[in-house]
């Protein structure tokens, strides 16, 4: 199964909300995991071409 670049960017858009959402309802709570996978996410997305600026909670 080949998948495109468009839906590679809809992935890791979907996943990077999912993260935000998580982090939001944490609150206060320090999470060095999830934090990590937010900052991948970014890499990802940048690497895409994708602006998470827009996208941030």
């Amino acid at each position: 199964m080949i998948v495109t670049t468009e839906e590679m960017k809809i992935e890791w858009i979907d996943r990077y909300s999912s993260y935000q959402r998580i982090k939001r309802d944490n609150g206060d709570q320090e999470n060095k995991t999830l934090d990590y996978e937010i900052a991948t996410a970014i890499a990802k997305l940048s690497v895409l071409g994708v602006n998470v600026k827009d996208l941030t909670i």
